[in-house]
Order: C-alpha cells, then structure tokens, then sequence
C-alpha cells in the first residue's frame, strides 16, 4: 500500500497536485486503498472512489484538468483489464439496434424531474453558446439560432431532429422559424415531456430508432446523439441521413468528439453514465461521410461546453433538495463526478464540441456561408 501511495503521489506532483494539500486542485485521500486501486483499474477506479467517498476535492474540474493537461494518464501502464475492457468493442456491436434503447432505459429515463433541475427552460442537453457573459438560457438559445442559420430554415421546411431530446429544439425551430420538425426519440419519457412541450405547433415526435426513420426532409439535424451511435454504425447512419435528405438540403451534426480515435469510451462514464457510448473522433466522422456528403463547414467551441458543465453543476447543487427524496448520496456524488470531470476534460482540450454541416456530395446549388 505504501508504495502505491508514493508512486501515485509522485505521479501526481508533475500536475503540482498534492495528496492531502491545500490547493482547491489537490485531494484529501480518507481511504488509502484508492492508491492500489488506481494503479489496477485507472479512470474507473478514481470514479468509483469519488462516490465512495475514498476522496474529496474542493475542484475535481481542475484536478482532472491538470491531470490531462500534463498527460498523467499516461504515467500508468496499460493491462491485460484494459484489453478485456475494449475486446467487446472489437468484436461485437454494442450500439445495434437490439441494444439501442439501454442508454435511454439508464440514463434519459433517470427522471425528468432531475434534467430540469439542472438544464434550461428548453431542457437543452448540450453544449450552449457563449458571446459573452451570458447566463446558460441565453447561451442555449444562442446555440439552437445558430443552428438555425447554418441550416438555413425557413417556414417551408421540413426538419428532420434526429435525437430530439425533450423536444426543445424543435420548438424552438418551429417557434422561431416557421418551420414542421418531425423529431426522432428512443426515451419515453423525452417524447412524452416533449409531445406536451410542443403540442401548440407543427411539430410530431416519433418514437424510433433512427434506422427507421421513413420520408424525405428539407434539413436534418443531430444535437448531442451520434455519441451513443457507435463506431461500426457511423456509415449506417450517414447512409440514413443521405436517404432521407432532399437532394438540396443541409445536414448539420453536433456532436462531443476526441482528439483520438477509439472503438469505446472512459470505463467509468461506460459503467455509470453512457452505457455503450463512443466519442468520435474527427477522421471517423470524415470517413462515415466519404462518398456520401460534402463537409461544408467544422466549427469547434468546446471550450464553451466548460462553462455549460459548471452551470448544470452549480444547478444541480442548488437543486439537490428537491432531489434528496428521489436519489441518494451516491447518486450525487456520482452526478457531481460526472460534471465536473467532464468540465475539466473540456477545459483541458481532451474533449471537443463540433458542429458539422454537410451537403449531398452532387448539390447543384451553391452552399451559402452562414457566419
């Protein structure tokens, strides 16, 4: 045990982070076997022990910032259990459409109740957008018109939202811009809260996996899904786009992204939070779009996805009264440990947020730039 202390401790304070410090960065360790733990089993291990309160940290933002930004995580030597850890993703598929509705089943269907007492009045689960010093509502309908002009919507269109949450978006599109949206979900309770959301305009919520989806549409756009896609399925759901996109329209896909390419996602926000869940990276998505579409525009702000995560902490922790009843300490420490660690994964630049927007590869119209 003494030694895995130290050379964790050592590992550590190449990120001038001490164990038992003062610094808001550094963590106060109540149990020592997190040392011998974090050497065998890594990212999972240090999660797990969050929730077990094994440790505490005035800014576990900053402390997993640190730790990528001087690549501690490189510091520990890959095992057999890392290898047995990414052999399913090799081999099987963990994203079919027989395993879809898993991540809805343990995440989306959580409650809604514990997504509004964190998101915004238009429930939007991702990345908002920041002029300035704006408040995360703003933000978020700085995101959704944005999204609208790359799309160039307009009130003869129809959208396809492919993913559409608690049906936030597509109220905003088809408040603001006049246009019908038919939105794609798998979670019953997100098409049930946003059948009620938008039940006063042209919009339909169908519940369907998205290789299903029937009919032609003018624009289709994806917010915050094509994460629980997977790697073996990224050219099946371009294909789909591509056959039920007009031959004049646009596609825009928002989507967290990694630097790298991987098959599956950090063991610990597979276990807990994203069951089956895969970060594209740049060249995969690229590959997917091969020979099907033209990439008329990347644009990255995930450092804006930083200031969206400490909002919903922030939320989340002024909200957690209303919860108590509902969902234990674990259960908070857990949530708090995803928020936090992915505010600093974001912050570090260990993580991305795109916007994507694509054309059919023989659109006879020009595209218009929109920014």
């Amino acid at each position: 045990m003494k030694n895995a202390k130290e050379f964790v401790s050592s590992i550590l304070e190449k990120a001038d982070i001490t164990v038992n410090g003062n610094k808001p960065w550094d963590i106060t360790v109540h149990n020592e076997q997190l040392f011998k733990d974090v050497l065998l089993r890594k990212n999972l291990a240090l999660g797990e022990g969050y929730m077990l309160k094994w440790w505490d940290c005035e800014a576990p933002d900053e402390f997993i910032n640190r730790i990528l930004n001087h690549n501690l995580q490189t510091e520990i030597r890959e095992n057999f259990r890392d290898f047995l850890y990414i052999l399913p993703s090799l081999i099987f598929n963990r994203q079919s459409s027989s395993r879809a509705r898993i991540i809805a089943e343990r995440h989306y269907d959580l409650g809604n109740k514990l997504f509004e007492s964190f998101l915004d009045p238009y429930m939007q689960y991702s990345c908002g957008y920041f002029y300035d010093k704006e408040d995360l509502e703003t933000a978020q309908k700085n995101k959704m018109d944005l999204t609208c002009k790359k799309l160039q919507l307009n009130e003869n269109d129809t959208l396809l939202d492919i993913g559409c949450g608690w049906g936030g978006f597509a109220k905003y599109a088809a408040e603001n811009y006049g246009c019908k949206v038919v939105g794609v979900n798998i979670s019953e309770r997100q098409i049930e809260y946003g059948s009620e959301l938008c039940k006063d305009l042209p919009v339909e919520i169908v519940n369907s996996d998205y290789r299903e989806i029937k009919g032609k549409f003018d624009k289709v756009v994806s917010i915050g899904m094509f994460e629980h896609v997977g790697p073996k399925n990224y050219k099946e759901f371009m294909n789909t786009v591509k056959g039920c996109m007009k031959p004049d329209g646009i596609f825009l896909l928002h989507t967290i992204g990694s630097n790298t390419s991987s098959v599956n996602c950090d063991p610990w926000v597979n276990k807990y939070i994203f069951p089956n869940g895969t970060l594209p990276s740049i060249a995969q998505i690229a590959r997917a779009a091969e020979n099907r579409f033209v990439i008329e525009d990347l644009h990255n702000f995930g450092p804006h996805y930083d200031r969206t995560l400490m909002h919903w902490h922030n939320n989340f922790l002024n909200s957690w009264r209303k919860l108590e009843n509902d969902y234990d300490e674990t259960f908070k420490r857990m949530w708090e440990y995803y928020l936090l660690s992915s505010a600093g994964g974001f912050r570090a630049r260990h993580l991305q947020l795109w916007q994507i927007v694509f054309t059919h590869e023989r659109k006879e119209q020009p595209f218009c730039r929109f920014v």
